[in-house]
């Protein structure tokens, strides 16, 4: 069966100024999958989603779309290998590590997109999220999900996991030398974690290709427990056609 639902997407969940935070966007489409099994949602985004615009959401077992009023694909999703994650459990670093990482985050000087969602430091609505590098690839940062993301059982909805797991993995790029925007994303949630619950999001850089860069992110909750996944393929751009 396929459902059908028409959404918009607040200004506050932005990436760059004039369109939706790739994460959160890939969130919306990926969630939506009505059956993944053994499966993980990957998501290729087809263009830049627009914001506080009526866009239509299509989702089956086998493959979801979000689409502009005129048809136009935004994004689609389809289930694949869980086995496409392998390389997205990244080691992770204690909690007091993770946030001496944050003095090195990049973004609050030269951020691309500073009122991006994620991680931007013009967004007061955001997850303000800081992924400073480490020095071997990867980045740290912490997250206390706050009151206002609450879903209805108390944990943090699937979606906004999708978001956080998006900046930390771009972070491993030079990404003042590079800007870059997420292409595609592909994400496992095994647990939500509790409003106020200490975690850690790690980010690690995989590789390139031309104008593609490869990186992958990791959530721990405040255990040291994995509770979800992701790896992107992002697209190096010129933010001025964005912004």
């Amino acid at each position: 069966m396929t459902t059908h639902e028409v959404l918009r997407i607040e200004r506050r969940f932005r990436g760059p100024d004039r369109s939706a935070n790739g994460g959160y966007t890939a969130g919306l489409v990926g969630t939506s999958l009505t059956g993944t099994g053994d499966s993980v949602p990957q998501v290729t985004l087809r263009m830049p989603p627009p914001l506080e615009t009526d866009l239509g959401l299509s989702a089956s077992a086998h493959s979801a779309f979000l689409r502009t009023s005129d048809d136009t694909v935004v994004a689609e999703a389809e289930p694949v290998p869980a086995g496409v994650l392998d390389e997205a459990a990244i080691d992770p670093v204690q909690y007091d590590e993770a946030r001496a990482a944050e003095a090195s985050y990049r973004g609050l000087t030269n951020h691309p997109f500073p009122g991006c969602y994620a991680c931007g430091p013009d967004n007061e609505h955001g997850l303000r999220l800081r992924p400073g590098l480490l020095g071997d690839g990867r980045t740290a940062c912490t997250w206390t999900p706050a009151p206002t993301l609450a879903d209805s059982d108390g944990l943090v909805p699937a979606v906004q996991l999708w978001a956080a797991l998006d900046c930390p993995g771009g972070w491993s790029i030079d990404l003042e030398g590079r800007p870059s925007v997420l292409g595609q994303m592909t994400t496992c949630v095994d647990a939500r974690p509790q409003i106020g619950e200490p975690c850690v999001i790690m980010g690690r850089h995989l590789g390139e290709s031309g104008r593609k860069t490869f990186t992958a992110t990791t959530l721990y909750d405040s255990d040291g427990r994995i509770l979800a996944r992701a790896r992107h393929t992002w697209i190096a751009v010129d933010p001025a056609l964005f912004n």
